[in-house]
């Protein structure tokens, strides 16, 4: 008796593509993980099967928190780092405590970023130092260090944007002019590591308003400037970044902006 071989349905040709895409035992590094946006995104990629090296500055307590909440998850599956990424050596010591932890990196997560307002005419020379080494000397110089590696597993990176890369954030021109460098750090980068690592980048808008606080007024006119008409939340970036390392195998040297159309308003 001939037997026929079944025909796989569409569910089951989409689960195996899911499987085969899975982050099971892959290792990132996270900076500015402790809280936020980046403690979201620690959250997802972890349930998803990432080990973590996590960066932190100062927020040594909200770091432990989250670390003692995924490894009660998963044993054993995170690893703090304690870094001033405005110092020289930052980038060998993160890129050490990878090594140590797993000898492997397969995603690199530039999230770490300075942001308070610069007027023109009160801005200084520490101001500029600090913004344009946080947001944009510290993830280029990281990105050269962790490059090696993000090769020898054809791994990838993504940035933390800004949607006033584009579009200048009123009495923030350091910080806006800091994004925008990071804006084409995503695209040189892409290029320079290509074809073994993407490079990708994300652009948030109206997602967590600033610790130093946003008055009222100040929150309604950014939201009634913005087609969904409501902020985002940081489960929207994390899952945007989830897409980008797992799902977007063709995609590379782009930014996605997750704004809730704040770009195509005026």
């Amino acid at each position: 008796m001939i037997e026929s071989t079944p025909v796989s349905s569409a569910s089951d040709r989409q689960a195996a593509s899911t499987a085969s895409r899975t982050l099971l035992g892959k290792v990132a590094l996270i900076t500015g993980a402790a809280q936020r946006i980046g403690a979201q995104i620690a959250r997802l990629l972890h349930a998803d099967g990432v080990d973590l090296v996590l960066h932190y500055r100062s927020s040594f307590d909200a770091a432990k928190a989250l670390a003692d909440e995924l490894n009660g998850a998963r044993a054993e599956s995170i690893r703090l780092v304690k870094a001033e990424l405005l110092d020289a050596d930052a980038p060998k010591l993160l890129m050490d405590a990878v090594q140590a932890f797993r000898g492997r990196l397969d995603i690199l997560v530039n999230n770490a970023s300075s942001f308070y307002p610069t007027p023109l005419a009160q801005a200084t020379e520490a101001q500029w130092n600090e913004l344009m080494g946080s947001n944009l000397k510290a993830p280029f110089f990281l990105a050269q260090a962790a490059a090696p590696l993000l090769c020898a597993s054809r791994g990838c990176i993504v940035n933390l944007v800004d949607v006033h890369a584009e579009r200048p954030l009123a009495d923030h021109p350091i910080y806006s002019m800091a994004k925008a460098g990071n804006a084409m750090m995503v695209k040189a980068l892409a290029r320079e590591l290509g074809p073994d690592v993407r490079v990708n980048g994300i652009a948030p808008g109206a997602i967590l308003w600033p610790d130093q606080g946003l008055s009222g007024d100040a929150q309604r006119e950014i939201l009634a400037r913005t087609a969904l008409e409501r902020p985002g939340s940081p489960e929207d970036i994390a899952r945007t970044l989830l897409f980008l390392v797992r799902d977007a195998d063709y995609i590379t040297g782009q930014i996605i902006a997750v704004d809730g159309g704040r770009t195509i308003q005026q």
